[in-house]
């Protein structure tokens, strides 16, 4: 992204377009989150590291929830201590009515998993740690200036936060997952970020966990990550009878730098402890945006996205037909936006009448986008005539000056005979 203007990928375009953003007020706290899935599974609930966003773990949203998971992946709200921020938790639980849970988290996003494990154990069923560890007392020893971390400015906890991605050439895939990071990033404010910075830098460790080692997963890569090795060696070590996945690369982002390889062992560690996926209930998006799994939030407040217009801009949907088909697309590693849909029927369209137009989904299109495709096609179709007629002139003209340009020459050569005479 560096030396220009950063692109969303088109799937993760896709993705907004089809998968309603929540904002609910809980107490102090304002959460933001996606919910996505058959609602009668007990979900998979996503906890990002410092530096992400409920938006980071999009491509799992897509994946899973077509193969009949329910995921929910959330930001982490503004909390100044691990205690609180472990009530908050268990309160947007209760406001989303879900009781029993999945956890996976990377970086700080597992560490808090951890937490909420021991201290709620009743409603953690299994968790699938990346990159995470069990103590920040290291953290908090690299920043001396956690006590003031609120009154710095923004761009100084941004540089702080980045800090540790590495800036040296990577791989592709790895250098899209940081970029995108990063867009995310820029997002947030600066209490976000402040808080994020003394959640890590709080001195605390997990304690004992009820859970069985065998309800727990750690996902690692091998590749550079801002962990310290010895910290992801001590999540090995707590856990000596959980089931180890290695990811030969990926980064500090491996759900976006190696999605299909982090969404087969996040299928298979679900399988493992018990949850039954429900692929005849394919998720869609009714019109009301619940998203096809999302439970209202039981505290009586109606949901906070029709609290302002940007809200509702960020969990508009468009609205899908009765029909079998699902909103999201199959995973791919290309990026599908709607430019290329309309590209692709617009080449379906060559051979054919120019009154005939090539069936529509309406469970992928809503009443908008049908309108847009309908006048892709009338472009597309003035647009391939004034090409044809194009190409076509520029063919007489050719004939023209190959058969012509002999003439020509011939009389110049005559004309100057006869002035040389």
């Amino acid at each position: 992204m560096k030396g220009g203007v950063f692109s969303a990928p088109g799937d993760y375009i896709y993705f907004k377009s089809q998968v309603p953003l929540h904002k609910i007020p809980i107490g102090s706290k304002q959460w933001r989150y996606y919910d996505f899935g058959p609602k009668v599974v007990p979900p998979l609930i996503c906890l990002p590291g410092i530096a992400g966003t409920a938006d980071v773990y999009y491509k799992q949203i897509m994946s899973l929830s077509m193969k009949g998971y329910r995921v929910i992946s959330v930001d982490i709200p503004r909390a100044w201590n691990n205690h609180e921020w472990i009530q908050a938790f268990e309160k947007f639980l209760d406001a989303i009515d879900v009781h029993h849970i999945h956890l996976y988290g990377t970086a700080l996003g597992g560490f808090l998993a951890q937490l909420f494990a021991q201290h709620r154990p009743r409603r953690v069923r299994s968790l699938v740690l990346s990159n995470t560890f069990v103590e920040t007392t290291s953290f908090s020893a690299a920043m001396p200036w956690a006590p003031i971390v609120g009154w710095a400015p923004s761009f100084i906890l941004k540089r702080h936060v980045l800090s540790g991605i590495r800036d040296s050439p990577q791989e592709p895939f790895i250098a899209d997952s940081v970029d995108f990071v990063v867009s995310q990033v820029e997002t947030l404010s600066r209490d976000d970020l402040a808080s994020r910075l003394t959640l890590t830098a709080d001195a605390s460790s997990v304690g004992p966990l009820l859970l069985p080692d065998s309800s727990i997963t750690i996902m690692d890569t091998n590749d550079y990550c801002a962990t310290p090795q010895s910290l992801k060696d001590q999540v090995v070590e707590r856990y000596p009878g959980a089931r180890q996945a290695y990811l030969k690369s990926g980064g500090d982002f491996p759900f976006l730098s190696r999605p299909d390889e982090v969404n087969l062992h996040l299928q298979l560690h679900l399988r493992r402890v018990g949850v039954e996926a429900q692929p005849d209930v394919i998720p869609s998006v009714p019109k009301d945006g619940s998203g096809g799994s999302s439970n209202e939030p039981n505290n009586g407040r109606e949901d906070a996205d029709d609290s302002s217009e940007s809200d509702k801009r960020d969990s508009e949907a468009p609205s899908t037909a009765e029909t079998a088909e699902p909103p999201l697309a199959p995973e791919a590693t290309g990026s599908h936006d709607l430019g290329n849909q309309l590209l692709k029927m617009a080449k379906l369209s060559e051979g054919s009448d120019e009154s005939a137009t090539p069936p529509l989904p309406d469970a992928f299109f809503g009443d908008k986008q049908k309108l847009l495709v309908s006048g892709a096609h009338a472009f597309f179709g003035d647009k391939q005539k004034l090409l044809v007629s194009g190409a076509l002139l520029n063919i007489a003209c050719e004939f023209l000056i190959l058969n012509l340009l002999p003439f020509y020459l011939g009389n110049c050569t005559l004309t100057g005979n006869v002035a040389a005479m």
